[in-house]
């Protein structure tokens, strides 16, 4: 049975806005050897699968800075302290698209990379999205809206045009929940 391991020592290394980083001295109980583990604090996320009523995904293309490039995405952000994931999703798609939903629902929550990063990944589905205005983008963001039939996203992973791992993902879970036995 895979045992806890006692955190000896834990202090924080450096803060980068949207995550922080810390150096935990940690002990495996298997071998009784200390080891030092770092890892990424940060807020959980929230991504948003926006339908429109004749099934078109609401999807944004935005320059990515650890891959130098750009991608085809579904919104979805940073939640804000206090925030729940729905209030997030309905924040996100406003902020990021001009879309407003009509409902939304919580698909799945998941751990992005547990190895590394202390955060929660919330799913959330935004039915019935229509369109109330501009983008309200943050200095930080620059982004192009597109509609996408939902026919048309597997054949957009497969042939590599969506390649976000959050975001296929996001389309998982929506499969799973669309397909679940009634």
């Amino acid at each position: 049975m895979i045992k806890p391991w006692q955190l000896q020592h834990s202090e924080p290394v450096v803060d980068c806005r949207i995550f922080k980083v810390r150096q935990d001295t940690v002990v495996n109980p298997r071998t009784g050897h200390a080891h030092d583990m770092f890892v990424l604090d940060q807020p959980n996320w929230v991504n948003v699968i926006p339908l429109t009523a004749d099934n078109q995904v609401v999807m944004i293309e935005q320059w990515r800075h650890g891959t130098k490039s750009v991608h085809l995405e579904t919104p979805g952000g940073l939640m804000d302290d206090g925030e729940s994931p729905l209030d997030c999703a309905r924040r996100e798609l406003r902020e990021e698209t001009g879309y407003e939903a009509g409902s939304l629902e919580l698909l799945g929550t998941t751990h992005p990379n547990p190895a590394i990063q202390s955060n929660r990944q919330h799913y959330v589905v935004a039915r019935n999205c229509r369109h109330v205005g501009a983008p309200q983008l943050d200095h930080a963001e620059d982004i192009i809206v597109k509609l996408v039939p939902l026919a048309d996203v597997p054949q957009l992973v497969a042939t590599g045009r969506i390649t976000h791992g959050i975001v296929i993902g996001g389309f998982y879970w929506l499969h799973l929940h669309d397909h679940r036995p009634a």
